[in-house]
């Protein structure tokens, strides 16, 4: 095989979960610049509708479903409907997820169940049911987007960080027991993104400074800026394709450097 050819995703169907913008969004486009054909799924019509149209901006014929990837029924029903309309699962990215952030002693037991069901059963459901799929046809790429919240704790995220734990002991699971089937399972965990989301922790301050938060990620970042969600296109694209065959259970964090760094002295 040529080499350009192994990262190559020509042919290839990937669902991208909650892939109507963001993170999510921004992994699918660099999948389909490699040549698969996107699919993604949303909570809402209107969420799906406003996907199709920013992918076909970009000139992608992503294709758009309405479904709530806690809810079992739904997603093996979304799986099928895939895999008659579209083809089979090749790529599932696990991507959708909520965050609270909630000091632990003030978040109550349906906050913290709700973020481990978004954020760790949903990748558990997703999976269990593109997998009999992939084994029929010989081949498989998982990839979970988990976090640096996965290797560290933080202050009020303690249903986060137990779910994206979880998440990456779910994606060495999945490749001890399918890994035989020529099914890859990896995680992806993304540092500090510049989101529309994460945007109020980075908008200068009314005395010009930078938002404190925004001094801190970077004073602990060695790459010393918040990563861009084109950032994670690449190493999504790597281990969707041929070229990571031999790679399983690993987790790959984008993260410009923080878990290698102790950070400065004072």
């Amino acid at each position: 095989m040529d080499f350009s050819e192994q990262f190559s995703l020509k042919g290839k169907v990937a669902l991208v979960t909650g892939a109507s913008y963001g993170i999510g969004f921004a992994i699918a486009k660099a999948m389909a610049n490699a040549g698969a054909t996107i699919v993604f799924n949303d909570l809402k019509q209107e969420l799906v509708d406003k996907g199709i149209a920013a992918y076909k901006e970009l000139g992608i014929d992503a294709k758009g479903y309405v479904c709530d990837v806690t809810n079992e029924g739904q997603v093996n029903n979304l799986v099928a409907t895939i895999e008659k309309e579209v083809g089979v699962v090749d790529i599932l990215v696990n991507n959708a997820g909520i965050i609270k952030r909630i000091p632990m002693c003030d978040m109550s037991a349906d906050e913290f169940r709700l973020v481990i069901d978004v954020d760790l059963n949903a990748p558990f459901i997703v999976s269990k049911a593109v997998i009999p799929s992939m084994i029929k046809k010989g081949h498989g790429k998982i990839i979970n987007i988990c976090s640096m919240m996965s290797e560290l704790g933080r202050e009020t995220v303690s249903a986060y960080a137990a779910a994206k734990g979880g998440l990456k002991m779910l994606t060495k699971n999945i490749a001890s027991e399918y890994g035989e089937y020529n099914i890859q399972c990896n995680g992806i965990g993304p540092g500090y993104i510049a989101t529309p989301q994460t945007a109020p922790l980075r908008e200068v301050q009314p005395d010009g400074e930078r938002h404190p938060f925004d001094k801190f990620i970077i004073s602990k970042t060695p790459a010393a800026r918040w990563g861009d969600p084109e950032d994670l296109g690449g190493p999504a694209v790597f281990l969707a394709s041929d070229a990571s065959n031999f790679v399983n259970g690993h987790i790959l964090y984008v993260d410009g450097g923080i878990l290698a760094y102790i950070g400065k002295q004072p």
